[in-house]
């Protein structure tokens, strides 16, 4: 694999990874090269902000965003950044996902954001791989 990722794999808690894992191997069987931080949009917005403002001039070519609860994150940085992102509802023990599914999808005109499934980390990650093939087949 190259050494500049060209996907970023963020989620706003390191509690996310057991499901955002998926995503990561996901973008491996296909040797994309990623990185994977955590930065969360109520508790270190100035670095989730810092982030999706700079990934684009660091090589990043698409975002998944992973996150739980209100799962402000795919949306902010959607705001944030001209690339793809792909929200990944995290389920968590209230409500099973159902919370971060419906604030995630719900983004208001002008800001997209692809979402899968409840826990669909696996897709978020074949989906990155797509949106990298369409540029550069």
């Amino acid at each position: 694999m190259p050494d500049r990722p060209l996907v970023g794999v963020i989620m706003g808690s390191d509690s996310d990874w057991p499901v955002m894992s998926a995503a990561a191997e996901a973008l491996a069987e296909f040797d994309v090269p990623f990185e994977v931080g955590v930065v969360s949009a109520h508790r270190t917005p100035g670095r989730m902000l810092d982030y999706a403002r700079g990934a684009a001039a660091r090589g990043i070519r698409a975002v998944i965003a992973g996150a739980g609860g209100a799962a402000h994150l795919p949306g902010m940085v959607a705001s944030a950044t001209p690339l793809p992102v792909i929200g990944v509802p995290v389920p968590l023990a209230t409500l099973d996902g159902m919370d971060s599914l419906l604030s995630i999808v719900q983004m208001p005109a002008g800001v997209p954001v692809a979402t899968v499934s409840i826990g669909g980390a696996r897709n978020a990650g074949l989906l990155a791989v797509r949106i990298l093939a369409a540029s550069d087949p």
